[in-house]
C-alpha cells in the first residue's frame, strides 16, 4: 500500500525515533525503533503530576544505593534513577535503543563521563567503585534487561568523545551516540573513535529557547555530508538528525539514516498527506557529492583543537558553547540541586526534589518562554 502520511512517507527511507519520555506517545504514534531522551526531556516529563510517584520511588531509592556510589551526589543519582525508570518503560514498546544522555554537566570531564561503566565492565584506566553508573541502573531496576538495547548520548566534546572511544571499545561495546554535532571535525572523530551514532544538529539550541530565533544556517548540508563520508570511507557510523523545528525540515533529510522527532512535530507528520510534499530530499538524486579525505586524529587533541575552532569561523565551537550555557544543557544536577536550603545531600526529600524541580523552572529559559517547547520541537 501506498504511504498515506508524510510520516508513512519518511519511514520508507528512514527509521524513524521518538524524541521522548512519555510513555504514552511513545506508545500510541508509534511503533518506533529508538527513543532518544536529554535531561531537558526528562524534567519536563518528571514534572508532570502523573509521574509524582517515579520521583518518590527514585528518591528513596537513591537514598538506599547511595553507599554503592559514592562519588556520586545523591541528587544526581536520584536524577538517573528517574531517567531510567522512564526508558524502562519505554522500552517495552520499542524495538530499538533506549536513548539517556550522561550528565551535561561533565561535558569537559572525562574521568566523569566515564563513571557511566559499571562494576563488571574492564575499560582501560578507568577507576571506579561498586556498581556505578547509568547501566548498573538499568541492570538493578529490572534484572532481565538487555543492556544491549542501551545507548549512552556523549556530548561532542574533545573529552565525550575520547569516552565514545573507551566505551565502544569494551567486550562487548557500549553502544554511543555523539550528541550536539555542529562539524565535520566532531564526526569524522566520531566515526574514527567508533560512535554508533551522530547527532547532528540541525538548529542551533537557541531556537527552542529564544522566542521568534531562526537559525539562519541550518545544519541540512552537515547531515548529508556527514552520510556521505561515513559511506565512503566504509564507517559504520549512522547519521541521526536532531534538533528539528519543522516537518519541512524533516522531509528534506527523508533518506538519512535515522532521525529522532518530537511529539509535536510526530503529529503534524501524521497530519500531513504524502501526496502534499513533492520536494526531492538532499539524499534522493544527488549522487555522491564532493566527499573530502579521511581524517585521522588519533590522541592529536592539539590538532583537533585546532581544526575544531576554525570551522566554519568558529561557528561550531560557539553552538557547543552554546549548547552548554543553554538551559537544556543547564539542566545538569550539580547545579540544578542547590536549592540553598542548607541541608546535606543525605536529607535529600520529596520537598528538595520539588524544589530542584521549581529550581529549574524559574531558570530553564525554556519551560517561562515556551510553554509546548517539548510537546512542539526540542531536541
Amino acid at each position: 500500500m501506498a504511504p498515506q502520511t508524510l510520516l508513512q512517507l519518511l519511514q520508507t527511507s528512514t527509521v524513524v525515533d521518538c524524541d521522548t519520555m512519555d510513555f504514552e506517545v511513545a506508545k500510541s504514534l508509534g511503533p518506533f525503533v529508538d527513543c532518544t531522551s536529554n535531561q531537558a526531556i526528562a524534567f519536563f516529563e518528571l514534572s508532570k503530576p502523573h509521574n509524582v510517584n517515579i520521583v518518590k520511588e527514585s528518591i528513596e531509592l537513591a537514598k538506599k544505593l547511595a553507599p554503592k556510589y559514592p562519588d556520586v551526589p545523591v541528587q544526581e543519582l536520584a536524577v538517573e534513577i528517574a531517567m531510567v525508570k522512564l526508558q524502562l518503560a519505554i522500552s517495552t514498546v520499542i524495538t530499538g535503543f533506549v536513548h539517556v544522555q550522561t550528565n551535561p554537566y561533565h561535558s569537559y570531564d572525562t574521568s566523569k563521563m566515564q563513571r557511566v561503566l559499571p562494576l563488571s565492565h574492564n575499560a582501560r584506566n578507568i577507576e571506579r567503585t561498586d556498581v556505578q553508573g547509568i547501566i548498573s541502573l538499568f541492570t538493578h531496576l529490572s534484572p532481565d534487561f538487555p543492556t544491549s538495547r542501551i545507548c549512552l548520548k556523549i556530548p561532542s566534546s574533545w573529552e565525550g568523545l575520547q569516552t565514545c572511544r573507551i566505551l565502544q571499545s569494551e567486550s562487548p561495546p557500549i553502544t554511543t551516540l555523539a550528541t550536539t554535532l555542529f562539524n565535520m571535525e566532531q564526526a569524522a572523530v566520531a566515526g574514527e573513535v567508533g560512535c554508533h551514532y551522530i547527532a547532528p544538529y540541525v538548529n542551533e539550541l537557541k531556537v527552542h529557547f529564544e522566542p521568534g530565533f531562526v537559525d539562519p544556517n541550518k545544519a541540512h548540508s552537515l547531515c548529508l555530508d556527514a552520510y556521505r563520508y561515513y559511506k565512503k570511507h566504509g564507517i559504520k557510523t549512522q547519521v541521526l538528525p536532531a534538533s528539528l523545528t519543522s516537518t519541512d525540515e524533516i522531509m528534506k533529510l527523508k533518506g538519512v539514516d535515522h532521525i529522532t522527532i518530537s511529539e509535536g512535530l510526530l503529529r503534524q507528520l501524521i497530519e500531513g498527506s504524502a501526496e502534499q510534499w513533492q520536494e526531492k530530499s538532499l539524499f534522493e538524486g544527488e549522487g555522491d557529492g564532493d566527499v573530502g579525505e579521511l581524517m585521522k586524529w588519533g590522541d592529536d587533541e592539539k590538532g583537533w583543537r585546532m581544526a575544531f575552532t576554525r570551522s566554519g569561523n568558529g561557528e561550531g565551537e560557539r553552538k557547543l558553547s552554546q549548547g552548554f550555557d543553554w538551559g537544556m544543557f543547564g539542566l545538569g544536577t550539580d547545579c540544578v540541586w542547590d536549592d540553598k536550603s542548607g541541608e546535606d545531600d543525605d536529607g535529600l526529600s520529596w520537598e528538595r526534589f520539588e524544589a530542584g524541580l521549581k529550581y529549574l523552572q524559574s531558570n530553564a529559559r525554556a519551560v517561562q518562554t515556551k510553554p509546548d517547547l517539548y510537546a512542539s520541537g526540542v531536541q
